[in-house]
């Protein structure tokens, strides 16, 4: 037993710790938290079908989310209109009887939009400077959140282009991150640390790197971090921990030998054989694992031409290589490994289905797979249309236009990997649990 597990037993609990997550989008950072023993409070997601995944998978153990007062589509409508802001204070008070004037909230988490970050993002160019795009500036609507709600401890996640991020193409490199940094620190009564950190080393089969910062209240006793000797954010965050598992550990019990491209997998293909597999399986009650024959969701195909199918298959064949006559000036497709090599997951997550290949099979993943990737149980619902491109994905800031849709797997690719936010909020439980 690690010496962090070992003071996560020990600690006394007297009710639950409370998380607000702003820009939630499906619930994977969510997710996460309540895993290592955090109860979500309020809710907000600016998308509809993300927001309805979010509370889909919630309304069984925390109905009260479903309650106009616990959750919101915009958070600009909290800071445009602090009545608002008030009467959230005043639900929580009443319902959760957790006093924010007192500072008894425990823990505020949100992740903005990257649209403008991302060196990934939606592979499109813009003739637009990035202070134009509004959802580049909601780091300031979380951190006047935190001013108004006092929480002992509050995450900001983002992507890893943020610290290098122009607001202009003349402007200087990092200039963004500069002004995301001072926004944090200038919240009074906050110690502030950060990190680059990579999913892969929290058990996660990517490599996804991502800026964390963590602001912890000054009163908050941080020696059980202390005692950690953990180097990451100058302990804020959570030592490396467990090693990510091979693909085929994680998805070769959903290998159906007869699937059908445009068709469905309806059941389980085979028993659980991995540990991976028997979690992921695992019931929302934790009492049963999904046997063979038994349903699962979101194993649908993508409906492949033939000429993507060969080319598929010509991957599978030569080690991932695309065959001169097959290649593109599109983004080209990567074939999954079975297995990592020495330095572990290569890959991130995003919200292309055709990103990658399936490693057996001459096929992109499906959703299910796609969310397993991201550490989702099986029994992890979502909510719109399963995939959707150009414009509609992706907005044009150039026109005007930053309305986009979610569908299932950029919900999915847009997520905190669950195993990533489980160590996360055991970590914060070390110092929260003795705070109650």
């Amino acid at each position: 037993m690690t010496q962090s597990k070992q003071l996560l037993e020990d600690l006394p609990m007297s009710k639950p710790l409370s998380v607000i997550d702003l820009f939630a989008g499906c619930g994977g950072l969510s997710l996460g938290l309540e895993e290592a023993g955090f109860t979500p409070v309020f809710v907000n997601e600016l998308n509809d079908h993300a927001l309805e995944s979010y509370l889909i998978n919630r309304e069984a153990d925390h109905p009260h989310l479903r309650d106009p007062a616990f959750h919101i589509n915009n958070v600009k409508d909290l800071v445009t209109h602090p009545d608002l802001t008030k009467k959230l204070s005043a639900a929580l008070k009443k319902v959760h009887g957790i006093n924010t004037k007192k500072g008894e909230l425990d823990l505020l988490v949100g992740g903005p939009p990257c649209q403008g970050y991302s060196g990934i993002g939606h592979r499109r160019s813009y003739s637009v400077d990035k202070k134009q795009l509004p959802s580049n500036h909601l780091y300031q609507d979380m951190a006047w959140l935190i001013r108004q709600l006092n929480p002992k401890v509050f995450l900001f996640e983002n992507v890893r282009g943020l610290l290098s991020a122009r607001w202009s193409s003349t402007g200087a490199k990092g200039e963004i991150w500069e002004d995301v940094l001072s926004t944090f620190k200038g919240i009074p009564g906050y110690r502030i640390n950060y990190e680059l950190v990579y999913a892969k080393n929290y058990g996660v089969p990517q490599n996804r790197p991502r800026v964390l910062l963590v602001g912890v209240r000054e009163d908050i006793d941080i020696s059980p971090w202390e005692s950690l000797g953990s180097t990451v954010a100058n302990g804020f965050l959570p030592p490396s921990q467990n090693k990510a598992p091979d693909l085929v550990d994680l998805l070769g019990d959903l290998v159906d030998d007869a699937f059908e491209y445009g068709g469905s997998t309806t059941t389980y293909p085979h028993k659980a054989l991995t540990k991976t597999q028997k979690e992921l399986r695992t019931s929302k009650d934790g009492k049963s694992v999904a046997r063979k024959g038994q349903t699962v969701t979101e194993h649908d195909y993508s409906k492949h031409s033939d000429t993507v199918k060969a080319k598929f298959t010509y991957m599978i064949k030569h080690n991932g290589e695309i065959h001169e006559s097959m290649k593109t000036k599109k983004f080209a497709q990567r074939l999954l490994p079975k297995v990592w090599d020495k330095s572990g997951p290569s890959i991130t997550c995003t919200s292309l289905a055709d990103d990658y290949v399936h490693f057996s099979q001459p096929r992109v993943l499906t959703v299910r797979e796609w969310a397993r990737l991201q550490g989702f149980p099986d029994w992890y619902q979502f909510a719109g249309k399963r995939t959707t491109g150009g414009i509609r994905r992706a907005g044009n800031p150039r026109d005007g236009v930053f309305d986009r849709e979610l569908p299932k797997y950029t919900q999915i690719g847009n997520a905190v990997p669950v195993k990533l936010a489980k160590a996360i909020g055991e970590h914060f439980k070390l110092v929260l649990g003795d705070a109650k």
